[in-house]
């Protein structure tokens, strides 16, 4: 569908709605840490783009939780342009030219890492991305964001727990699943299992956490890339309503529970756990993820927000004997080697 004068720009759309999203976010979070309140880091890339970066740390209830939007757009240099080309045939590029291509990218991400060891860790980024026909050979611009070479969304959410409490994981799973299930009855199934796959330590061989969905590279059309999913979401219309949707459920798949395990009392054995499980995230995010990889490799990287998802501390032991089984630390380990359905 391509933009008349009374639709705005996909583009527009994804920018108005993260920016809508992130004071959501905070506003519903900072209800339960009511004396840290987020801080607002409003940045400029000199590359051609801005972000806003809401930060708490060392909160009563978050020990770190960032909520951050970016809307960046620049040129893609060749290698990152090959390959993105791997999963979209579309890009129309000769890589021997070595020219450059405009893109565009809109998203949100945050990560909240709260203080209690009860309650857990969650994640959720939800991105667009555009890359665009070069400008024209007289030198003129290109009509950037018109009709796009190739254009995909992505993202997703994911609950990582320190210690396992069956309702908190049925609960963000039914909630997810319900965001998910008005576009098709396959759509949830199928990007919780992505989760599954994806957020996976394989160093470890054992999962980050708990899971929820994931997905990438999300099209319409001839270049839908998901076969599954091909019919439906069909359009960019319903791919963006289906993004709204998983967004929307961000807040109510996690508020309820840390409300409820925030003042959870808890030992330093538990909180020595909680640490140890923070080391693998960081492992997962330095090692693994792709969005932490793509943003380092950018040109003009913000380096501080890219690495927010880090938490404030973390802990690293050598053969640590904790997660035994028959303990509650093993209850958990035990559904991070076996993946399991929740909703």
């Amino acid at each position: 569908m391509a933009a008349t004068s009374e639709t705005p720009k996909m583009r527009d759309r994804m920018t108005t709605y993260i920016k809508t999203l992130q004071r959501e976010i905070t506003s519903a979070l900072n209800t339960l840490d009511q004396d840290h309140s987020f801080k607002e880091d409003h940045w400029v890339r000199a590359e051609g783009g801005m972000g806003n970066s809401c930060t708490i740390q060392g909160g009563k209830v978050f020990e770190k939780a960032g909520v951050n939007i970016s809307v960046v757009h620049g040129m893609l240099p060749p290698a990152a342009i090959q390959q993105m080309r791997a999963n979209h045939s579309e890009i129309d590029y000769d890589p021997k030219s070595g020219k450059h291509l405009p893109f565009f990218a809109a998203g949100i991400s945050l990560v909240i890492h709260p203080r209690n060891p009860h309650a857990p860790t969650m994640h959720a980024n939800y991105r667009y991305f555009e890359i665009d026909h070069p400008p024209t050979e007289e030198g003129g611009e290109a009509k950037v964001g018109e009709t796009p070479m190739a254009w995909w969304f992505g993202g997703g959410c994911d609950l990582t727990p320190s210690y396992l409490y069956e309702e908190d994981a049925v609960h963000f799973h039914t909630t997810t699943k319900a965001a998910c299930d008005p576009f098709g009855p396959e759509i949830y199934p199928l990007f919780k299992k992505w989760c599954d796959e994806y957020f996976y330590i394989t160093h470890r061989q054992e999962a980050r956490g708990l899971g929820g969905i994931f997905f990438d590279d999300l099209s319409a059309g001839p270049h839908a890339r998901i076969p599954e999913v091909a019919k439906k979401p069909n359009t960019p219309e319903e791919i963006f309503a289906f993004i709204q949707s998983a967004g929307n459920a961000i807040v109510p798949s996690y508020l309820p529970i840390v409300a409820k395990r925030k003042d959870t009392p808890y030992t330093d054995e538990q909180r020595r756990w909680q640490l140890i499980r923070r080391g693998r995230y960081v492992e997962f995010n330095l090692v693994y993820d792709r969005g932490t990889k793509f943003g380092l490799q950018t040109p003009g990287a913000r380096i501080e927000s890219i690495l927010m998802s880090l938490p404030e501390t973390a802990r690293w032991e050598y053969m640590s004997e904790m997660g035994k089984e028959g303990t509650e630390e093993g209850r958990l380990m035990a559904l991070l080697t076996t993946p399991r359905d929740w909703a």
